[in-house]
């Protein structure tokens, strides 16, 4: 079994959850195992990793832009760079494997130890692949897929669909208890709503016209988080339009939800974007959605994660240019009052989801080291 593992991927969230995931994981699973994670100075990793408990070695990795510009050339020399010092990390270390889990970080460290012929896993969060692992599929031992669409992009032998590592909480969190930590009605439907990070102030464009059209109407309960930098400015523009959530009872409002998996387990239905570590929860928890996929992701990738729910019947999907508080408006009066058409997207939602994920991937590893 493994002595020391050197994770790599970074970036965004999407990249470093699953990465933590894993790491956790692997601790879990061989408590004397040493686990190396490798990220840059830039990305979310040098703040997630380390809060999580493990130490965090930075190297130099940029992505290139996609149209022609001069910051090309100082990429191509970071790259260089962040290649020697992967490759100086990796005899350093001299770990018994090497995981990737996507994020231009994630390159230089799994191809450097392919060429050192240490084993290399890498884990694919998307449908949609992105390119450091397109390009990384070819050099190593392992790849894990969160969906067997995604198996098409890859060479077929080396392929294992897996799912995504979530939470625990997701899967064991309570719905009741939920709902009344949540102060909600158990008697009225509950719409969650959120934007992420990246996917925010759109989302709350239309959710603000949502709720100047539910406010006087108490039919179903809406739960919108709004992100911490907009919610102030959120709370102001309701006011502007005279609206007090104070008195609205089947309306909840918050900047940031830390026990994410309460909320979920509290829905009936979920409003939000379309990344892989949310379809993997709400999946998970067996919930449908309306997905609204950030246009400006890498290769649009959430549109092929929203599009894959939509065809097994788990999903509504709407389009960035087409969110407003009308189109919501309509979508969630059809499903949330057709309990049938629901409990039949549940159903659809929790038939693509991988509550087991971790432990796939981690026996995954274990036939690998073997």
């Amino acid at each position: 079994m493994p002595k020391k593992v050197i994770i790599a991927g970074g970036g965004t969230g999407g990249h470093i959850y699953p990465a933590i995931a894993i790491g956790r994981g692997l601790k879990n699973r061989f408590p004397d195992a040493e686990i190396l994670f490798v990220g840059t100075e830039r990305g979310l990793e040098s703040d997630l990793v380390p809060k999580a408990g493990f130490t965090l070695k930075k190297i130099r990795a940029k992505g290139f832009k996609r149209k022609l510009s001069l910051d090309n050339l100082i990429t191509i020399k970071e790259m260089i760079l962040g290649g020697m010092e992967s490759l100086m990390l990796l005899k350093k270390e001299k770990p018994d494997l090497v995981i990737g889990t996507g994020g231009y970080v994630a390159g230089p460290v799994v191809f450097f130890a392919a060429l050192l012929n240490i084993p290399t896993f890498i884990h694919e969060q998307n449908v949609k692949p992105g390119v450091t692992n397109r390009i990384l599929s070819r050099f190593v031992d392992r790849i894990a897929v969160s969906f067997s669409d995604s198996i098409k992009f890859f060479p077929r032998k080396k392929v294992v669909v897996t799912g995504n590592p979530i939470r625990p909480e997701i899967i064991s969190a309570d719905r009741m208890k939920a709902l009344k930590e949540l102060d909600l009605d158990a008697g009225k439907p509950v719409v969650l709503s959120f934007g992420g990070s990246q996917g925010a102030r759109r989302l709350n464009e239309a959710v603000m016209d949502l709720i100047d059209r539910i406010k006087d109407e108490n039919t179903f309960q809406l739960f919108h988080i709004t992100g911490r930098k907009n919610y102030e400015e959120f709370i102001h523009k309701l006011e502007n339009k005279g609206i007090n959530l104070q008195t609205l009872g089947h309306i909840k409002l918050r900047p940031y939800v830390y026990e994410m998996h309460n909320t979920i387990a509290a829905a009936d239905l979920v409003i939000s974007r379309a990344g892989a570590i949310t379809i993997a929860e709400i999946t998970a928890a067996g919930k449908p959605a309306i997905l609204v996929p950030l246009p400006t992701a890498a290769d649009r990738h959430q549109d092929y994660n929203a599009n894959l729910m939509e065809k097994n019947g788990a999903a509504v999907v709407v389009k960035d240019w087409d969110l407003s508080g009308a189109k919501l408006y309509g979508i969630i009066r059809d499903l949330v009052f057709d309990r049938k058409r629901l409990q039949k997207m549940s159903t659809a939602s929790k038939n693509l989801g991988k509550p087991d994920a971790l432990d796939r991937i981690l026996d995954e590893i274990v036939l690998l080291m073997n």
